[in-house]
């Protein structure tokens, strides 16, 4: 559990729905030790609720809510109960219908941790405004509304059936509540697989990689770029207890896969290949697969591991030169596309943006490929390259700006002051990783009966991906050791 759902709900109805996480209580009972405060009964939980959020004795004075030295500018309330201050309680009030859940804090309560340290906050908001979002529809209409305030407690189950919210999109769980079992019929079937399937078996595998990058074109600072990956699962199985494995293959020579972390559903793996790691150099010794994941998958999408890789250059390598002359400034941007990288997009753009200036007033510019357009705010240049480079693999843009007065409407940043600015790239190339790395279809097993069908996909993604002014110091710099 990753900061659990105590106790959740949403409030005043005939028979409101609540779930209680007892897994998650005895936790609780644990981490927080003599602080621990349990949640009291539905009743005195509610009675506590209303009055914390002025719902019930507005106009009454009650020193413990009311005192000026309590004034709540979050959602994050204290609940007095008998055994003490309940904290911390997410709870708001919407169109009528109260929202609340009480998060898990891993960690002492004496003193209160800073909010943003505990995870189970953040989850809790996501989890209630997917309750909020599944609900709201039907204030309208009464009957609907019952209605679906009734399924919402079998829903709860497949959401967050350990306490911890694993899908929290409720109104994509409506088509199969139907399926849903308050307890597995089946002694061996994992917690995770909270409902059944029924049909022709069938596993969707996508395999994301996001490529960062901070490229700065200066002989003393070092460009870097970072790969992560993500391998996405939906596995459509009959049966309690399905038996998946898949295998991740990389091409010969290719950087090894590390930093990898798998879900909780994987049931073995090497402990070499958990080992690897970015952290030190590469070395002999490092783990170069096959990186094999047996797991029992859950009924929902789930990411099925996580990885970086030390790839040895960068997709698109580009110089990014903005002079200031007057009135005016000149820019140029030249864009290379690596030869190993595949020259099929299905979106590429460079952004350039202008911040602490006025309005653009005038531009004249030439471009050697794509098109270049100028936004509503007229400031922010947008280079349309398009889904191919050309057969250099080279494209540049050229230009003069000026600006018009500044107004309160055009961007600022404290960083980009003067000539330090920065081009930022966006691109999507489907079936294509950098790491190369791939899903063979041949090699997924699924040990049930008939035949599955397999699909796999893979696709490159920027990042963060930043080409700063070479003419201007860089805002963060990562210079080479010497020897």
């Amino acid at each position: 559990v990753l900061g659990g759902t105590r106790a959740c709900g949403s409030e005043p109805f005939p028979s409101p729905p609540r779930r209680r996480f007892p897994t998650v209580e005895l936790r609780a009972e644990t981490f927080n030790g003599s602080a621990h405060v349990p949640v009291p009964s539905d009743s005195a939980f509610l009675k506590a609720l209303l009055s914390e959020l002025r719902l019930v004795d507005e106009h009454v004075f009650v020193e413990q809510r009311d005192t000026c030295t309590r004034i709540n500018h979050s959602s994050v309330h204290s609940v007095s109960t008998s055994a003490g201050e309940l904290w911390p309680v997410l709870a708001f009030h919407k169109s009528g219908l109260i929202y609340a859940c009480v998060p898990l804090v891993e960690g002492s309560l004496e003193p209160r941790p800073p909010l943003l340290t505990v995870s189970g906050l953040s989850q809790g908001l996501a989890l209630l405004l997917g309750i909020m979002d599944y609900v709201s529809p039907s204030r309208k209409n009464e009957a609907e509304l019952n209605a679906k305030i009734g399924q919402l407690r079998n829903l709860l189950i497949q959401a967050c059936p350990l306490g911890t919210p694993l899908n929290t999109n409720i109104r994509s769980l409506n088509s199969s509540f139907e399926d849903i079992q308050e307890m597995p019929v089946d002694k061996d079937q994992p917690a995770w697989r909270s409902s059944t399937y029924k049909g022709k078996p069938q596993v969707n595998v996508c395999i994301t990689e996001k490529v960062k990058c901070m490229q700065y074109d200066q002989r003393d600072v070092m460009d870097t770029w970072q790969v992560y990956g993500a391998v996405n699962c939906k596995c459509d199985i009959e049966g309690s207890a399905p038996s998946v494995t898949l295998s991740l293959s990389l091409p010969t020579n290719a950087p090894p896969l590390q930093d990898i972390v798998v879900h909780h559903c994987v049931t073995s793996v090497d402990p070499a290949m958990l080992l690897s790691t970015s952290a030190e150099p590469l070395h002999d010794s490092v783990y170069n697969g096959p990186y094999k994941f047996p797991f029992i998958p859950p009924s929902e999408s789930f990411n099925l591991c996580y990885y970086t890789s030390q790839v040895p250059v960068p997709p698109i390598l580009g110089c990014y030169q903005l002079v200031e002359e007057g009135s005016q400034i000149k820019i140029t941007v030249n864009l290379k596309l690596h030869e190993s990288i595949k020259n099929s997009f299905e979106y590429c753009e460079a952004r350039i943006p202008f911040f602490n200036r006025g309005p653009i007033a005038q531009l004249e510019y030439k471009v050697s490929y794509g098109q270049l357009d100028l936004s509503r705010e007229k400031s922010l240049l947008v280079w349309v390259i398009g889904q191919k480079f050309p057969k250099s693999l080279e494209v540049s843009l050229t230009g003069t700006v000026s600006f018009g007065a500044a107004g309160k409407e055009h961007p600022t940043d404290y960083v980009c002051t003067g000539n330090t600015a920065y081009v930022k790239l966006y691109f999507r190339i489907p079936d294509f990783t950098l790491t190369g790395c791939y899903v063979d279809q041949h090699s997924v097993q699924i040990f049930v009966p008939g035949k599955p069908k397999i699909t796999a996909s893979r696709e490159l993604i920027s990042s963060d991906y930043y080409i700063w002014n070479s003419k201007a110091p860089a805002p963060m710099v990562y210079k080479p050791l010497l020897d």
